[in-house]
């Protein structure tokens, strides 16, 4: 059940496909928003009495966290969707990978208990069965969405009674010198300034479509981290690599785009270069919900 893609689903598709394979090497930033879902999860299970229990995972991209979550809990049955196929290839790599060392040391097999789906949520939950997941998950996925409110309420109609969703997801003040340096940079052309890069909601705002899905025990919490890159363009190159070098302002219809990105690194440069490199900020969004 693959469901139909939308046009900005298939550019999204392509982009992660182009990057799979560097994906891994430039996903700190993933990983790290990734703990803070693992705690969440290890809280709910202990306190639940579940001899086994279904998992959805939301973009897995290359697996890494569906490694950890089919290690972690060997009485779970997974299934990991990604809309990228070239991602789904790895993630069903590294499982292969880890199997043979499980194997090794007499664990539960993780193949048999691990369905990777190449799909697109949206179209894909609109039509998923009710009250088929006791748990679903996703990690720096859901800025991606089309359509938020409709998917989290089908996302609701999947889950069993107190199963719990939980995400990350990236906050407003993500990329906020760069954008700063845009704004800049279209001024000292003389343009009407553009957005480039994904808008993100605030974690209130994730909220108050989780209520509206008809949640219960909404919880939110979001983070500043910086990271510090050489320059403006290898920041640019690490967020292209993760696959997320997606722009609201189209590219070509940017008037004097070549001068327009050499302001933008001089005024990036000027503005945002600390004594380790140029700043750049990520606001970490997580979010968790039940269903009653």
């Amino acid at each position: 059940m693959n469901g139909s893609i939308n046009k900005k689903s298939i550019s999204i598709q392509r982009q992660f496909h182009r990057s799979a394979a560097s994906y891994d090497a430039h996903a700190a930033i993933q990983r790290m928003m990734s703990e803070q879902l693992e705690q969440t999860i290890a809280q709910w299970k202990s306190s639940r009495q579940l001899e086994e229990f279904s998992i959805l995972e939301v973009g897995c991209g290359t697996g890494a966290l569906t490694e950890r979550l089919a290690s972690q809990y060997p009485s779970a049955r997974l299934a990991a969707l990604d809309l990228a196929p070239a991602m789904l290839s790895i993630a069903e790599q590294r499982i292969l990978q880890a199997e043979s060392k499980a194997a090794a040391n007499g664990s539960r097999l993780l193949t048999s208990r691990i369905c990777f789906v190449q799909a697109d949520i949206e179209a894909w939950a609109a039509e998923a069965p009710p009250a088929a997941y006791d748990l679903i998950v996703s990690n720096a996925c859901f800025q991606w969405l089309n359509d938020a409110p409709a998917t989290l309420r089908h996302l609701r109609r999947m889950l069993r009674s107190g199963g719990l969703l939980v995400f990350s997801t990236f906050g407003p003040a993500t990329f906020r010198e760069l954008h700063q340096a845009f704004d800049e940079a279209y001024q000292s052309i003389g343009a009407e300034p553009r957005r480039h890069g994904l808008s993100f909601r605030s974690a209130a705002e994730w909220s108050r479509l989780l209520h509206t899905a008809e949640f219960a025990g909404v919880q939110e919490q979001q983070f500043l981290h910086t990271e510090l890159y050489d320059s403006p363009r290898a920041f640019l190159h690490e967020v292209k690599a993760m696959g997320a070098s997606a722009s609201e302002a189209k590219e070509g219809s940017v008037p004097g785009l070549r001068r327009l990105f050499t302001a933008m690194e001089q005024t990036y440069e000027r503005r945002f270069r600390l004594s380790g490199g140029i700043q750049a900020s990520y606001e970490f969004v997580w979010l968790q919900a039940h269903a009653e």
